[in-house]
């Protein structure tokens, strides 16, 4: 019998099969667009503190999004690895320093300011018609979520990802973080909390 860890690494690996296979340009095309979505459909403002990601192998390209809500005075951060167990938002700013977080991406160093995001872009390699999504393994984004809500942060949750990262349905554990909105090349879906 297949557990459900077995189930998601599974479900994950084909996913990412099917992101790797799409045109470079195409994901580039496809990810400008899904700013313009988030532009359209996701207000952030002075008063908001939108994390995202540097993008690592077929990843959506977050930066056209974050760049958009820089425009409208937004602050931005980006995950920093800690530890093997934990990632902080660190600050985004113009020709702050950059270094390897690891995983092949890049990220603020320790001088930049430790932010506790508002709106929060969520990686993923699969996700459901529910919302639960599936990361890369190591839970580095259930425990950031948990912290935040542990500490009474309000934080909206949005998932990335291209439409063929869509499963027919992700395995459910205790610890999973359901996403309330996905922004997709399709636009932006905002799933029903009853599934």
């Amino acid at each position: 019998m297949t557990t459900p860890k077995d189930h998601k690494k599974q479900l994950r690996l084909e996913a990412l099969e099917r992101r790797d296979a799409l045109d470079p340009i195409w994901r580039i095309e496809a990810s400008l667009a899904m700013a313009e979505t988030a532009r359209q459909n996701i207000e952030a403002g002075p008063a908001d503190i939108v994390t995202g990601f540097w993008p690592i192998r077929s990843e959506v390209d977050t930066r056209p999004t974050l760049f958009a809500f820089r425009e409208n005075g937004a602050r931005l951060g980006l995950p920093a690895i800690l530890d093997r167990t934990t990632i902080v938002f660190r600050e985004l700013v113009r020709d702050g320093a950059m270094i390897d977080m690891g995983f092949g991406t890049s990220g603020p160093g320790p001088d930049a300011d430790v932010l506790d995001p508002t709106i929060m872009l969520v990686p993923l390699a699969a996700f459901d018609a529910r919302g639960h999504r599936i990361g890369y393994g190591a839970g580095h984004y259930d425990r950031a979520i948990a912290r935040l809500h542990d500490k009474g942060a309000a934080v909206r949750l949005i998932g990335v990802a291209f439409d063929c990262q869509e499963v027919a349905r992700v395995p459910d554990e205790p610890h999973d973080v359901i996403l309330p909105e996905l922004l997709t090349e399709s636009g932006l879906r905002r799933f029903d909390r009853g599934g």
